[in-house]
């Protein structure tokens, strides 16, 4: 036993031997292969990207300021109207019944008055005969004092009806709007984008303000985004952006951030920040509910020298002093110091250290070279 253990010891160092002299040659042999690529000019731009949803800039819920049911409803979805125009109409009848007693019962305070008007003259030339009786006897005093008496209560029911006539005119001014209410008329111009209500239903006003439909003005939109709390310190009003939606990858839309609110929302414990921009939609190409992919574009530069971002080598990618990168001179590497401008993920800019037209090399990210000298080989010793 101990022999045969010594004589696969031996075979096995032999064996090692042989692979290791193998790999050698086979590493002299192979030709090393870079990858590289040129230095071109092109852009470069640095942007922050989040989701967004599209809504009209301006629109208004019309709802109804009276109950009753609805009788007729004027126009459909997708339907412009203009400011003023009649869109739904709720039945009138009990409205128009309340204006017309009203307007009975201001007619038969104001014939009162004039009653009352009428007895008040009257009394005030008695008074004024009996001031003239009362010096030569031809009356009593108790008889003067009637007709004074009388006089001073016409004059309080003459002023009891007048107030009784402007709280039934305020009623009348009331039910007269009322009855004006159940005429629905389209508070501005734009297109109908929802309808909620449906002809015949009864609507209820006595507690919140039933709505009917959405109106909308469609030739600017605006672009709600949610941007998380790490990147809403990048941005900033008036900054570019720009997005594109799913029907239309290949056409972007342009704006300028107008407002960031700052109330988050908070969902699944991620805070996010709604950032506001308005663009043109004259062609009525976008749609309210719309998802946009959006663009905050942060940096920019135009027809600059660019090269990949995976062929720099830098400590901290914004330290622009201490980048480098590897450009393959006469077919050798060469180490570079260059001064990188605007940069992402995928192209930096290089404001000096190479030229136009040089070969830099990009770091394979899972090289695969043949083994060299220094590679170790491990083997499984039997076990005696």
């Amino acid at each position: 036993m101990r022999r045969s253990a010594w004589v696969i010891m031996v075979l096995v160092l032999m064996s090692a031997g042989f692979v290791w002299r193998q790999s050698r040659a086979v590493g002299a042999d192979t030709p090393v292969h870079y990858t590289t690529t040129p230095v071109v000019r092109g852009d470069v731009e640095d942007v922050v990207t989040a989701l967004g949803s599209l809504q009209p800039l301006e629109y208004v819920d019309v709802g109804a300021q009276v109950s009753g049911q609805l009788q007729a409803i004027h126009v459909a979805v997708g339907d412009r109207v203009a400011k003023g125009q009649l869109l739904a109409e709720i039945d009138a009848t009990l409205y128009q019944a309340k204006v017309l007693a009203d307007r009975a019962l201001l007619e038969n305070l104001e014939a009162q008055l004039q009653l009352k008007d009428a007895g008040r003259r009257m009394l005030e030339k008695q008074l004024e005969r009996q001031k003239e009786m009362l010096p030569a006897r031809a009356t009593s005093q108790e008889a003067y004092d009637a007709v004074a008496t009388a006089l001073e209560q016409n004059s309080a029911e003459i002023t009891a009806l007048r107030a009784q006539i402007r709280q039934t005119q305020a009623n009348l001014g009331a039910d007269e709007a009322g009855l004006h209410y159940t005429r629905i008329y389209a508070p501005m111009a734009g297109t109908v984008v929802s309808l909620t209500a449906r002809q015949g239903q009864t609507l209820n006003a006595a507690q919140t303000a039933p709505v009917i439909l959405r109106i909308a003005d469609l030739d600017t939109m605006t672009v709600w985004t949610q941007v998380s709390e790490a990147d809403i310190s990048k941005l900033s009003e008036g900054m570019d952006a720009y997005f594109t939606t799913l029907g239309r990858p290949n056409r972007r839309w342009t704006g300028k951030l107008r407002q960031i609110l700052p109330t988050p929302d908070i969902v699944n414990n991620v805070v996010l920040y709604d950032a506001l921009f308005d663009v043109d939609n004259r062609d009525k190409a976008l749609l309210p509910h719309m998802s946009a992919q959006v663009f905050f574009r942060t940096q920019h530069a135009t027809d600059v020298m660019v090269v990949p971002t995976a062929a720099l080598h830098q400590p901290d990618t914004q330290d622009a002093a201490g980048a480098t990168l590897e450009v393959l001179q006469a077919g050798k590497r060469v180490l570079r110091q260059v001064e990188v401008g605007v940069s992402n993920r995928v192209t930096a800019e290089i404001k000096s250290g190479v030229s136009p037209g040089e070969l830099v090399v990009i770091p394979d990210a899972a090289p695969d070279e043949p083994h060299d000298a220094n590679t170790t080989f491990r083997f499984k010793w039997p076990r005696l």
